[in-house]
């Protein structure tokens, strides 16, 4: 299990914390600077910026590229 914002999330081995927050029925993660937009997985493949969460402390982590492992913590 993953946490997400106190939510415990599941994952499968190798998946990514954004497939498997995307699973879990959550679509957006953060919001924008700029009129608070929702925001979440957007291309998949790690080349835009719009999934960005902190990990385990460690901001600014592309969820579609950080796989998730047990006992993460993401905060949006």
């Amino acid at each position: 299990m993953i946490t997400f914002a106190g939510r415990e999330v599941p994952f499968e081995p190798g998946q990514s914390v954004a497939a498997a927050l995307i699973a879990a029925g959550i679509r957006s993660w953060r919001t924008t600077r700029h009129g608070a937009a929702p925001r979440g997985l957007f291309c998949g493949i790690g080349a835009c910026y719009d999934c960005l969460v902190t990990i385990n402390g460690r901001p600014a982590q592309r969820a579609c590229l950080a796989l998730a492992g047990d006992g993460d913590v993401v905060e949006p």
